[in-house]
């Protein structure tokens, strides 16, 4: 069965898990992070899922769906380099750390999947 709604899809559904894990992550990270490494890295995962939602709306449109799913896979790389900085930086304990890697690793291969067969994902055109 196909997914009607973009919150059905696994991708999503693991994205916006990995944006809220960085969300309770960065809670406890210094106050001067605040308006750089913590706003970088909370808007680079809540931009994995909107991205993704965004190309949903658009799936009619093969080009462009596919557009969106690489903007999300870029906003997946920048949140996994902001991850490793805040790991330089001695905010993440190893486990966070794995944890946050492990879960970026399963949206990259969800992600992945969607951007090589993104044709099936789309609606056929109208007319």
């Amino acid at each position: 069965m196909k997914a009607q709604y973009v919150h059905e899809l696994e991708a999503y559904k693991m994205a916006f898990q990995l944006q809220q894990a960085v969300f309770e992550a960065s809670k406890v990270w210094p106050k001067e992070e605040t308006y750089s490494l913590i706003d970088q890295v909370r808007r680079s995962s809540r931009s994995i899922g909107a991205n993704l939602s965004e190309g949903w709306a658009k799936r009619r449109y093969p080009a462009h769906f596919l557009s969106k799913l690489t903007d999300a896979d870029g906003e997946l790389a920048e949140t996994r380099h902001w991850i490793a900085t805040a790991k330089a930086c001695g905010y993440l304990n190893d486990e966070v750390s794995r944890s946050l890697g492990c879960q970026s690793d399963q949206v990259g291969g969800l992600l992945g999947g969607m951007i090589q067969k993104h044709a099936l994902f789309c609606l056929p055109p109208e007319g």
